[in-house]
């Protein structure tokens, strides 16, 4: 016998058990990482939505990469892979390669997405969020949901979107001390997604940018957190937008996204039921808005529709037995003058 093979087997029979299964879940694992690239610049595409096509699904993470084995997902026989800008793509697992190459849309945005820009005077204005830390009033956030909120507009000048305040519900350590205002708060660091869509007959149309926008909220951004969208050029259409938000994980101090299995199995007499892990932070839902501008939309499951968050709409929740219907995000914008 070779004298490498020799001093592999001896090594390997003096290594603690424990060990020797660590690096084998680890080689495991590097196996199992696939990346999503564009098919002509051969770039990683950046949080990529990965499907199995039972409303269950993963993201891929800022480099275009995810995790994925038949041990973690046994009974995922196909992945149904998309991204802004780029054509869907539908595989099978078996034989599933290391590199998996999207096509970039040939599709051009509306001209209301992009306008110049524009020196002229005008005037910042504010439209406030709606805070609130009460636990019983607020949205708990799956992966498997995406949110969508309305805004109107009401003037025919020229309105730039400077920036999108989302509001964030903070948890309290001691839930006997949850009412004051010094309790010391939950951590949580999580990645959200945000998108921009023009109003097509009452609900979400087509994406106002193909830009990947993404943020990370932690207990130390307070009751909301800001996003500063002014680089983007958002220009709002005269039959106004919405813009969502949609919950990727949990991630590491510097702000990677976690490959964390993002639902619980649990065992039942009719066989293995998946629940959608809920994620912190919470996020408060209001009653202070008369309109239900509020949609709601099952990411993993192809073609799905948006749906307005309403009693009758197939939804079971506390929030509507409330009358709270809508998420209280809150803009800020410039509003140009007259030439």
């Amino acid at each position: 016998m070779p004298f490498f093979d020799v001093y592999l087997r001896d090594k390997f029979s003096l290594m603690p058990k424990y060990l020797l299964i660590f690096l084998l879940c680890v080689s495991q694992i590097s196996i199992a990482q696939i990346s999503v690239l564009d098919s002509i610049s051969k770039q990683p595409i950046s949080y990529a939505t990965i499907s199995f096509g039972n409303g269950q699904g993963i993201f891929a993470d800022d480099d275009g990469q995810f995790v994925f084995t038949k041990t973690l997902y046994p009974d995922v026989d196909s992945l149904f892979i998309s991204a802004l800008g780029f054509k869907n793509l539908n595989l099978a697992v078996t034989n599933l390669k290391s590199e998996l190459k999207m096509q970039p849309k040939a599709d051009e945005l509306k001209e209301v997405v992009i306008g110049t820009k524009l020196n002229r005077k005008f005037k910042k204005e504010t439209l406030k969020p709606y805070l609130d830390d009460d636990y019983y009033k607020c949205w708990l956030p799956t992966i498997e949901s995406e949110i969508a909120v309305y805004f109107s507009k009401n003037t025919n000048k020229d309105q730039k979107l400077t920036s999108v305040i989302f509001p964030i519900a903070l948890e309290s350590k001691d839930w006997n001390k949850r009412k004051r205002a010094n309790t010391d708060k939950k951590k949580f660091s999580t990645l959200f997604k945000v998108k921009f869509y023009d109003y097509d007959d009452g609900q979400p149309g087509q994406v106002l940018t193909y830009e990947t926008i993404v943020f990370r909220a932690t207990e130390k951004n307070g009751d909301a957190y800001e996003l500063n969208v002014e680089d983007y050029d958002l220009y709002i259409p005269e039959n106004g937008f919405f813009v969502s938000i949609q919950v990727m994980g949990y991630t590491d101090k510097l702000g990677k996204l976690l490959p964390n299995k993002k639902y619980k199995e649990i065992k039942s007499q009719s066989g293995i039921v998946k629940i959608p892990t809920n994620f912190r932070p919470l996020l408060p839902f209001t009653d202070e808005e008369s309109a239900k501008n509020t949609f709601i939309k099952r990411i993993f499951i192809n073609g799905n529709n948006w749906v307005k968050f309403d009693k009758g709409n197939g939804f079971k929740s506390s929030l509507l037995d409330q009358n709270l219907y809508n998420y209280g995000i809150g803009l800020t914008y410039n509003t140009y003058k007259d030439e």
